[in-house]
């Protein structure tokens, strides 16, 4: 039954390439294609992914997952998500595979260009920019791309964000993909510029388990990556499964611990209960210490 499916998608694609290729203006394919069909019967490229990366005092941390998906359809669950422009810089891949690898990669080679007219390794700043004027040359002609370019220069470690429409933005944190939401949930509660570089690694490597569980077109492995001075270097690449099996271990630990405690606090209430009666003032102390401990401020006593 797969390989029969797996023969129709391939069958159709080629078909839409045979397509393509004979159009006068390729770009205008897929408007001309559908310009009298409905909404719902139209071709629409559901994408799907989940990266990030941010800057904190020991480098810049990115994390990815590793599914392709089309639509409710699981192409691969092993894409490298993030692109090795030179030793020093990272790209990151969300929207069309094949638009990020392609565009990532010539501007690797653009940067290495740079570097033997110039003698010097080229910016993060200019290669980002290298990167939004190419796409901006081909805006309205189909590119997907949402993707993160950062790496450590003269000036220290950078993080740009560059899409397919020419945007390009510089910042400390970002989260690209339909399971960003999720991320930036995890991230955002956790992000300190100051933390540890573990304590990093761990953030990010949890934002995208916390989306891939959560968002259907994310999953399979998460890759990490630190950016130091001296070049990037590759931590680890975990199976997602894995790690909730680890979440779920680490919520049952908690939860146990919870109940213990809570049932020996039970445990004593009943014998201070059975062995005299309770002292007024100090269920009153009890019971503002509980209420301050919700987050609740009992009234004031009355002056009368």
């Amino acid at each position: 039954m797969a390989a029969l499916f797996l023969a129709s998608v391939t069958v159709r694609f080629l078909l839409f390439l045979s397509c393509l290729a004979s159009h006068p203006q390729p770009a205008n394919f897929l408007r001309d294609a559908f310009a009298g069909a409905s909404e719902k019967d139209r071709l629409h490229f559901a994408h799907g992914t989940t990266t990030l990366a941010f800057v904190f005092q020991g480098g810049i941390i990115a994390a990815v997952d590793s599914r392709a998906s089309m639509g409710q359809y699981v192409g691969s669950g092993t894409v490298k998500k993030i692109i090795e422009i030179n030793p020093y810089l990272l790209g990151t891949m969300a929207g069309g595979a094949a638009d990020c690898s392609f565009w990532e990669r010539d501007l690797g080679r653009r940067c290495r260009l740079y570097q033997l007219r110039n003698k010097q390794r080229i910016s993060v700043a200019a290669a980002s920019k290298l990167l939004a004027n190419t796409v901006y040359g081909y805006k309205g002609m189909g590119l997907s791309m949402g993707t993160m370019i950062m790496g450590w220069d003269v000036s220290g470690p950078h993080l740009h964000y560059v899409d397919s429409e020419g945007t390009r933005l510089k910042g400390n944190k970002f989260s690209v993909g339909s399971g960003s939401t999720y991320a930036y949930g995890v991230l955002d509660a956790g992000y300190s510029w100051d933390m540890g570089v573990e304590e990093a690694i761990f953030l990010a490597r949890r934002s995208i388990y916390h989306a891939t569980h959560r968002d259907a077109a994310s999953g399979g492995v998460i890759n990490v990556y630190h950016v130091k001075e001296g070049g990037w270097v590759k931590i680890s690449s975990d199976d997602m499964m894995i790690i909730h099996e680890q979440v779920k271990a680490e919520k049952k630990l908690v939860d146990d611990a919870t109940a213990a405690a809570l049932g020996t606090t039970a445990e004593a209430g009943d014998g201070a209960a059975a062995g005299s009666p309770p002292d007024p003032t100090s269920a009153q102390d009890t019971g503002d210490a509980s209420a301050a401990s919700r987050g609740v401020v009992p009234p004031p006593a009355s002056a009368t």
